[in-house]
């Protein structure tokens, strides 16, 4: 009977010892204000509990209410301690008699608590409460069987006693320091679960707004992940794409490089850098540098290889005008200088000849000989006109005058060809900053054209009106022969021409100075359907 009513007080002491610990598990609140006086109150609670429960036997009571002292003292301080062990007294005083014993006893511990507190503090909670342990059972063994001389002769009694409450500090130790380490774990669980996400947030911030693709590709080539940039670059949707194989979107010439490289990749363990095209979900191809990292399974080979793949397009573009400048400006140079080395033996052999026609007489040779020569001294005006360089001074001018100006200067050779002018002005002024003889070197270049074109004359039609962007246009569109579509992207190559006696560099130096004054110069134009010239110029501020 004594041992169940042992196995009782330790199993309620144990369930009031897990109560609050399991309370405070469940709800995360911010911490309580004054905590330690608050629990001592409820180690006190506890202790009057236990004294309810309370063992009797050969006229004592026995209970385990110094347990619940002994672990507020090693876990909350003297303080919360003295607060727990006031309610046990006063509970013990008030429910049995023996107030000497008691009192003398609670006192003794409460003294050795507080002066063994002050050098065991700077312990571990565990090492504190295996000492005041210890000091309880030498208090204890002082007072009650030695200085009071309560059932001295019975040594196992007072043995099974203190058994009794050890065993009640053993316990409650376990159940805190497992809540203790469990609320340990958990809070770097909870940290590293913010951290997971933060980074995870990170991550996705990253890829869902970057316009580079990210892809990962398993070893059967399909796309285990992709990049909602996807949908912005190629047009496609997430549930197009899944479980599908990447090769069906690269170009049929750059599958079997990019498989070999993919292969070689899972097999080597290497990092590269390939370029391929993918298909837009319109159809037309796009232009990617992708870097190619392996990754790294669980048994050491690769899994999958992660593509961060980005669009070259506009890099190819640039590369292209580059290399076109370039090419350019070689011509220009070598026109220039090949120019000016013709332009010294051409003067003395026209010199020659017009002396020749002088004593001789005109014939037809000598005509044709002088045109050619005459072509050929055009021509090396232009390659030097195209290689110098020219200092230009800008100054504002009115668009519209300028236009003007070109058009009646044009307009008796128009008469002539049967050719009419059908001009639109937008209202409002058109300033400029530009170099006047050199626009309308322009403006001549594009008219004549026109001419050339229109055997039979005709209309064209000239339109200067505002643009988008502070940009003001320029539009000749004329009726003539028209320009096939294929060869429209070499106009201005130099000494490319549909012209019979033509240079190519009247469209290469107009497409030169309307670069050097910010414009663009485009042309549109099908077989006998005409073309369509537009200038854009940038307005003056």
């Amino acid at each position: 009977m004594f041992l169940i009513d042992y196995i009782i007080n330790l199993s309620i002491f144990s369930l009031l010892v897990t109560i609050p610990l399991v309370i405070r598990s469940l709800i995360n609140h911010k911490p309580v204000k004054n905590f330690h006086l608050w629990a001592g109150c409820y180690g006190g609670i506890v202790s009057v509990i236990l004294i309810v429960l309370a063992i009797q036997e050969q006229g004592y009571t026995y209970d385990i209410r110094y347990a619940p002292v002994i672990l507020v003292f090693a876990y909350l301080g003297p303080i919360a301690g003295m607060i727990t062990g006031a309610f046990g007294l006063l509970a013990r005083l008030l429910s049995n008699g023996h107030w000497e014993t008691a009192t003398t006893g609670w006192s003794f511990m409460m003294i050795g608590f507080s002066f063994i507190h002050i050098y065991i503090k700077q312990l571990s909670s565990i090492k504190r409460t295996l000492i005041f342990s210890g000091a309880y059972l030498i208090i204890y063994t002082l007072t009650v069987p030695i200085y009071f001389n309560v059932m001295r002769d019975q040594p196992f009694f007072h043995f099974q006693y203190l058994l009794f409450v050890i065993l009640g500090v053993i316990m409650g130790i376990l159940l805190i320091e497992s809540y203790l380490k469990l609320y340990r774990l958990n809070h770097r669980l909870t940290d590293m679960y913010k951290m997971v996400e933060a980074s995870e947030s990170k991550y996705r911030l990253i890829a869902e707004n970057t316009s580079d693709l990210i892809m990962v590709m398993d070893k059967d080539h399909n796309l285990t992940y992709f990049s909602p940039s996807h949908e912005m670059v190629l047009g496609y949707q997430s549930d197009e794409l899944e479980a599908v194989k990447i090769c069906k979107f690269i170009h049929p010439e750059d599958v079997e490089m990019f498989k070999n490289t993919i292969d070689g990749m899972f097999n080597h363990k290497e990092m590269k850098s390939i370029e391929f095209s993918l298909q837009h979900k319109q159809g037309q191809w796009i232009e990617f540098e992708s870097r190619c990292v392996p990754v790294d399974g669980d048994n050491g080979e690769v899994e999958h290889i992660v593509i961060i793949s980005r669009d070259i397009s506009e890099r190819k573009k640039a590369e292209e005008i580059l290399l076109q400048s370039e090419k350019l400006s070689i011509v220009g140079e070598l026109a220039a200088g090949v120019a000016h080395e013709i332009r010294n033996p051409l003067t003395t052999i026209k010199g020659f000849i017009q002396l020749f026609k002088w004593e001789n007489g005109a014939d037809e040779i000598n005509d044709l000989l002088l045109s050619e020569l005459g072509r050929i001294e055009t021509i090396t005006s232009e390659m030097l006109t195209l290689g110098k360089p020219q200092a230009v001074q800008l100054h504002r001018m009115n668009l519209r005058e300028l236009v003007e100006n070109t058009l009646e200067l044009l307009s008796p050779q128009a008469h002539m060809e049967n050719i009419q002018f059908n001009t639109y002005v937008e209202e409002g002024e058109f300033f400029i900053t530009g170099e006047k003889n050199q626009l309308k070197q322009v403006f001549l270049n594009v008219l004549k054209n026109a001419f050339e074109s229109m055997h039979d004359g005709g209309i064209i039609h000239i339109n200067l009106y505002k643009g988008e962007k502070g940009q003001c246009v320029l539009s000749v569109k004329d009726e003539g022969c028209g320009i096939p579509e294929e060869i429209l992207p070499r106009l201005g190559e130099p000494f490319y021409t549909l012209k019979e006696k033509g240079t190519g560099l009247g469209l290469m130096i107009c497409n030169k100075i309307i670069k050097q004054h910010h414009g663009t110069i485009t042309y549109q134009s099908k077989a006998q359907q005409g073309t369509l010239v537009e200038i854009k110029l940038p307005l003056a501020n």
